[in-house]
This record gives structure tokens, sequence and C-alpha cells, in this order.
């Protein structure tokens, strides 16, 4: 299978094309997200820009890429996921649309990276939390916690990625581009059942008024031309209103913004007088903590939350909540 790959004639674009239009084709080719093509071609104009903005990337190469992400670093004062962000739409640039990759090894100044454990809340603090949200918000809030979702995983389900019977969630292209599942809290489900059939008699009336088209991999638009208004590709937390794709220029109805919940969040957390830094990832931490602290095996936490690496999930077990009560001091094993 590997040596297909390799063999796999690749993708060139269009040398006809202005050079962010090749990108976008490029992206658009390899199926990235809107939001990701839109970051790698701000980060592509930037660099662009920082040699004058006449210089094509062509006649540029690692050593210039390595004095951009220094003086990111350095002037810019940006974060060092910031940093990786940059990185990773210049390797894009010249590996994918250039055909040029970076063989040099780049060593930028890098930003500094600090290590702070998460904001987490305890059992009773997100129960406040909740309290004080309604509607469609307090069921996202609720699966953010009840299932370790991230807020774009959230916002982006689609009705076919419930599983009732099995009551599991199916993450689709979750964050490194990964499939995974997690838990669909039982509590939960008939509320969510609710809000999927509010969403079937809404795409009922998109469908009956010419409509009812939604977004989906334009692979799978090719391959399954009526997939786009079927009833299981349709966002679980639609719009309110029909707009535009940005891509194809059809009207569709998109899912909910991401803010609409974030403010949310915050608006609760003040209402529910909870002094801390709260945000929606941190629903996803306390979810983490709790699922620790109720004797959860650390692997199958990692596949519910979807993190490559253990060490990345063991941060949570510098935030649970121990008793020590029950502990003995070295002190008291002394003999007397």
């Amino acid at each position: 299978m590997e040596s297909q790959e390799k063999n796999k004639p690749k993708f060139r674009p269009n040398p006809g094309l202005k050079l962010m239009d090749q990108v976008r084709e490029v992206l658009r080719y390899h199926h990235y997200a809107y939001r990701t093509e839109h970051t790698y071609c701000q980060w592509i104009l930037r660099y662009i820009h920082y040699f004058g903005g006449k210089t094509h990337p062509n006649r540029l190469g690692a050593k210039d890429v390595e004095r951009f992400l220094s003086h990111l670093a350095t002037e810019g004062k940006v974060s060092a996921s910031t940093q990786r962000q940059a990185l990773n739409a210049l390797v894009f640039l010249y590996r994918d649309v250039l055909d040029k990759p970076l063989v040099t090894e780049i060593a930028p100044v890098r930003s500094k990276r600090q290590q702070r454990p998460p904001t987490v809340l305890t059992q009773a603090e997100v129960q406040r939390l909740l309290a004080a949200m309604t509607g469609r918000h307090a069921l996202m809030a609720k699966l953010l916690y009840g299932g370790g979702l991230r807020l774009l995983e959230c916002i982006r389900l689609r009705i076919q990625d419930v599983d009732f019977g099995q009551g599991i969630i199916f993450v689709r292209g979750g964050k490194g581009g990964k499939d995974r599942t997690t838990i669909l809290p039982r509590n939960l489900q008939d509320e969510l059942q609710a809000q999927i059939e509010a969403v079937k008699a809404l795409h009922h009336q998109d469908l009956e008024e010419g409509f009812g088209e939604v977004y989906i991999p334009e692979a799978l638009a090719r391959k399954y031309p009526k997939a786009v208004r079927e009833t299981g590709w349709q966002w679980v937390f639609p719009a309110r209103e029909r707009s535009l794709d940005p891509r194809s220029g059809r009207e569709m109805r998109h899912h909910v913004l991401e803010s609409g919940l974030q403010k949310a969040v915050k608006r609760a957390a003040q209402q529910a007088g909870l002094d801390k830094k709260i945000g929606c990832h941190t629903l996803r931490h306390s979810f983490a903590t709790h699922m620790l602290e109720n004797g959860v095996n650390i692997r199958v936490l990692q596949e519910l939350l979807g993190h490559a690496d253990v060490k990345t999930t063991e941060i949570y077990t510098h935030v649970m909540a121990r008793d020590i009560r029950q502990l003995q001091s070295p002190l008291d094993r002394l003999p007397g």
C-alpha cells in the first residue's frame, strides 16, 4: 500500500494561475478545511510581504523561512503554537505548491512555550455553569463536558455522527484530521434527539424551498452527488439562516459560528459567579480530569480525547483532586 502511495503521481497546480490561486487549488485538492485554507493563505501572504511583497517564494528558501519565523518570535512575540502554524503553512507552500521541499533543517529562534496546568472546574462548578445556560448553547456545552469534545468538533457534528443505539459519538476529522469515537451521555439522548428532529424539519423546509444542500468534502460530493441533500449529512447545530458557500457560491445552510457558544459560556460563568478563567475548552479539560478521578484508564482517556501522545493526556493527572488524608507521612513510618 505504501509503495502504491509513493508511485502515485503528485498533484500539480495549474501553472497558468497566480500563486495564491495555485495555493487554494492544492489545498482544495487535498480537502483541507476552509478555515485552514484561510489561515495558510494569510501566513503565505505575510511571508511574501515580509520580503517586500515583490519577491516570488521560488527565489526564497529555507534560510528565508528561518529568518521570517525568527522575526515572528523576536519582534512579533507570537506564541509557540502560532509560530508552528506559520511553519506548517510555509512547509506546505514549498512542498505541495512549488515542489521545492525545504530539505535544509530550519532552526529559527523559538517562541517561548509556557506550560500551564489547565483550568478545571469541580463537578459542582460545572453544574452551576450549565444551570446558567439555556437552549442550544446549553445542549452544546453539555456535549463538550459529557463527551470531551473540542468546540469545533461539537459545531461540526452531523446527524449521522450520533449513534443513539450504541451510545457513542463519531468525531470526524478532529485535530490532526483524525477520526475517533467518544461517549454520548445517556441523560443527554432525549434532548439531542429532539434537536435532531428539529433539524430534520428545518431541512425538509429547505428542500421544499428548493435548497437543502450542505457542505461535504469535494471528493465525496463528486462520488455521491445526492449526498449534499441527504438528512444524515446535515449539521446537528445548523445556522438559523442560509448563506452562500465561499467556495462554490451556492446557497447552503452552514453550521453555527463558534463565537455564539464562546460568548454564552463566558456569560454563564459570570452569572454563576465563577471567578476562574473559563472558556469552552475548560469543559473538555474538566471532562478529562473527572474521568481520571472516576478511575478511567489513562490510555482509554487518551483515545476518547484523540491525543496522539499519552504525555498530552498526562497533564490532567496534575490537576486531579486527590484525597491525601489516607496517605502516611514517611516520618510516621520511623520506629518509635
